[in-house]
């Protein structure tokens, strides 16, 4: 029958003894009795199945198997303090890792100010970010392998399993059109002035795009341009190739040669913006989220409406 493993407690009352030289002195050192202090030796040797000490008049000192065992206690008493920092870390912010995940649009405003914040705040966590879809990052966080995620859910139904979605915000859109449009210097747009517009959209089917609020409320575009890159589709729009929606909080990043024009409150847009983590989220992550929230409503704050 294989030998129970050894509980490191008694590594610790090994290399007292050892650095001592006597179990009483060992016993002092640690707060224990001295027959608590022989008693852990003892059960050490029984788990090892050797002498580690030699018995003396006056003291203990090393047998052959406990200078063999020396090095590997002290091993693992170097491990174990490493270990113990580095949770420590993990729970004071100084250290430790922040998985994040955010759809494209979201990395243009909302998420590097709150991650500056986090940033200058924790500096000792590691933040690392990866863009896609918010389908493939709800995946990602039920999964384990994402801490946070900013995402755009599909519908306001119940989340994924092993998923808790946080709301942060409603992100209106807005018209991309190209700089001598005559709505150029327009504001608060109707969408039937541009139903005979051609489109950009990036899938056919609008209920999969920033397009699935306006299809659900009537509003059918004529579009005949796909493009999934925003590089794309804005370059189509300054050439006058059509018009696009642009998501609100990505519009500090649109180029100069492109205006951008507001949508009448009855038409306009709104897309959900949520923070996705796991039902209980790790210290890093909550704290990242708390500053996604403050984030968000700053941009509300600034006319993000």
């Amino acid at each position: 029958m294989a030998a129970m493993p050894v509980s490191h407690g008694l590594y610790d009352v090994f290399l007292a003894v050892a650095r001592e030289g006597s179990f009483t002195a060992a016993a002092r050192v640690l707060g224990y009795t001295q027959s608590a202090v022989s008693r852990q030796v003892q059960a050490l040797e029984d788990e090892t199945g050797a002498v580690l000490f030699e018995r003396l008049p006056r003291g203990v000192r090393l047998s052959e198997a406990g200078r063999v065992l020396l090095p590997h206690a002290e091993a693992v008493r170097d491990r174990l303090a490493l270990a113990r920092a580095e949770l420590t870390a993990l729970r004071t912010l100084n250290g430790g890792l922040l998985r994040l995940g955010a759809f494209a649009s979201a990395g243009a405003t909302l998420v590097p100010r709150a991650q500056a914040a986090f940033r200058a705040r924790h500096p000792g966590v590691v933040v690392t970010r990866v863009e896609g879809p918010s389908v493939k990052h709800m995946r990602l966080v039920a999964a384990g392998e994402e801490d946070l995620a900013v995402v755009s859910p599909a519908t306001s139904g119940p989340a994924p399993e092993g998923v808790t979605v946080h709301h942060l915000l409603d992100e209106p859109m807005l018209v991309a059109l190209e700089r001598g449009h005559p709505y150029a210097g327009k504001r608060n747009l109707r969408l039937a002035d541009l139903a005979d517009e051609e489109w950009i959209v990036a899938d056919e089917r609008l209920e999969d795009t920033l397009f699935r609020p306006a299809v659900a409320a009537g509003f059918r575009p004529r579009t005949g341009l796909l493009a999934l890159d925003w590089i794309a589709k804005l370059g189509a729009v300054a050439a006058g190739l059509g018009v696009t929606l642009v998501p609100a909080l990505a519009a500090a990043s649109v180029r100069p040669d492109v205006a951008l024009v507001t949508i009448h409150p009855d038409d306009v847009p709104y897309r959900r913006i949520c923070a996705a983590t796991p039902p209980v989220p790790t210290v890093a992550a909550t704290a990242f989220l708390a500053l996604l929230q403050e984030t968000a409503r700053t941009l509300l704050d600034d006319g993000l409406r």
